[in-house]
């Protein structure tokens, strides 16, 4: 397959869990974009921040159209993550690639412990 096309592949399934089960898409799309497109995780990381930003957009376009947006909530959200995201940004960018690879894999571990519990 060509790499617009795996391309596009990996962005239906991260929008597609994205939007079914309202996950981050870099829980999806950061492994495969490592293990299908061969990028690095630094590079991983960087392109599934810039593609959620339109998947996040239409994801919330239709719930919010649908009226399950709580908008008082989400703006106290996006407050904290204006603040959040350069840092955690600068952190990555300071991270070895094993030590993103090892914390990414962490917080999988985590994440789907905390959803089997609740």
């Amino acid at each position: 397959m060509t790499m617009p096309v795996i391309a596009i592949a990996v962005g239906l399934v991260a929008g597609v869990a994205s939007g079914l089960l309202g996950i981050g898409g870099g829980i999806v799309m950061v492994p495969l974009l490592v293990s299908m497109l061969h990028l690095s995780q630094h590079h991983a990381h960087a392109t599934s921040l810039a593609a959620i930003v339109i998947i996040g957009a239409v994801g919330a376009g239709a719930f919010g159209y649908a009226g399950e947006v709580d908008l008082p909530i989400a703006f106290f959200l996006a407050a904290g993550a204006l603040v959040g995201a350069p840092l955690g940004a600068r952190v990555m960018a300071r991270s070895s690639e094993g030590k993103l690879k090892i914390a990414f894999g962490c917080l999988m571990v985590v994440v789907g412990i905390v959803m089997v519990l609740s």
